[in-house]
């Protein structure tokens, strides 16, 4: 019997160690990346660039990009935006090439391709801008859970929209976003990450 008791302390001890070793081995070991849930932000498409020509989210594959949703009579988010989208892939340098930046309209009755190109002119030449039809661009909007709405005014109407820019992998996952209110290290940090991750 004490022989039995003195075998007891041991293999207690041994145990205990062993139940230790695997909850930390459990603790430090991160989850495999293809495990994390993917977020139900984007997906297929189909619009019309500003050259006229077929533009879909295929013709986004291979590079992660940033995609912002507004309308060329935007008075101030839209424009401030698109600016400094210009300014962080000027700061970017050549790695401003390994990404992509699209600009969808939400008010396709007006943005025809012809004065989306008239409009970006004015904003760095690698931003891509987007219009369709109306049930495209509700397609779109959807897809990337973009809230927009006509709001009346005395001349005509404005648009209401989501002032968000979606950060997408090479995948056309959704990677993170982004907004016109952050401070450039901000903003740059981001899209630096998503090149280097995207």
């Amino acid at each position: 019997m004490v022989l039995k008791r003195s075998l007891l302390l041991p293999l207690g001890l041994f145990l205990t160690a062993a139940l230790a070793l695997l909850i930390t081995v459990l603790l430090l070991v991160p989850e495999p990346k293809q495990n994390a849930a993917r977020v139900p932000i984007g997906g297929p498409f189909q619009l019309t660039s500003q050259e006229g020509k077929p533009f879909s989210d295929e013709d986004l594959k291979g590079k992660p990009f940033a995609i912002f949703f507004g309308f060329t009579h935007c008075p101030e988010v839209c424009p401030t935006t698109l600016y400094d989208l210009t300014q962080d892939l000027e700061s970017l340098g050549k790695d401003a090439d390994k990404m992509r930046v699209v600009f969808v309209t939400v008010d396709p009755a007006q943005d025809t391709p012809e004065l989306m190109k008239t409009y970006l002119s004015s904003f760095d030449p690698r931003i891509v801008g987007l219009t369709g039809s109306d049930e495209e661009i509700a397609a779109v909007a959807k897809a990337y859970k973009v809230y927009y709405r006509k709001v009346p005014t005395d001349s005509g109407y404005t648009m209401d929209h989501t002032a968000t820019i979606f950060l997408m992998d090479s995948k056309g996952d959704f990677y993170g976003a982004s907004n016109f209110q952050e401070s450039e290290d901000v903003r740059r940090g981001k899209l630096k990450q998503l090149i280097k991750n995207g």
